[in-house]
């Protein structure tokens, strides 16, 4: 066997033990495992308890708003309802940036840290789907909740996003699979 041959067949074991490193943003439309495992809601939740001085924050977060009205949403295009969703997250997203610079090292700051990466994950994709589509942008005011410095809460609300809002616009988009 030459060096060539050798080399690929270490470098396909090699690939084959990796997680999925880069998936296409159409492979978090189409495959619900993947968003599913892309969630780490319930492991910062775990990992919350565990941390006891990490339930309050040092500043408030503004929480995304995750009523979603089926008749106005319905009205709503495809790339509106993406466009609310991204600026949900981004609205998230700046404000736990905001909380992380006013936390000091701690298990506290890890959390945010690691809820900042999944937010920004999420913010990844949906805007390369939006990139590959139309540009609109969302008509109605961003819905922003009220003020939390609840760590808890702030999860739950992200959790409620991604599975809520997320998911129906992820079910309207599936038709492209």
């Amino acid at each position: 066997m030459d060096l060539s041959k050798v080399l690929l067949v270490l470098l396909s074991m090699v690939v084959s033990e990796l997680p999925q490193v880069q998936s296409k943003p159409l492979d978090f439309v189409c495959d619900s495992e993947a968003r599913r495992v892309m969630n780490k809601v319930k492991e910062l939740e775990e990992d919350m308890v565990d941390c006891g001085a990490a339930a309050s924050l040092p500043s408030p977060i503004r929480l995304p708003c995750i009523r979603v009205h089926k008749a106005t949403w319905a009205k709503k295009s495809v790339r509106q309802r993406q466009a609310e969703v991204l600026l949900s997250l981004g609205s998230l997203v700046q404000d736990v940036r905001r909380a992380q610079a006013q936390s000091q090292p701690s298990c506290g700051l890890n959390l945010l840290e690691r809820l900042e990466r999944s937010i920004s994950n999420y913010l990844h994709v949906l805007t390369q789907l939006h990139s590959e589509g139309e540009s609109e942008s969302a008509q109605d005011p961003v819905c922003l909740g009220q003020n939390s410095q609840d760590f808890g809460v702030v999860l739950r609300h992200f959790d409620r996003l991604i599975s809520g809002k997320l998911e129906l616009l992820i079910t309207d988009m599936a038709q492209a699979c």
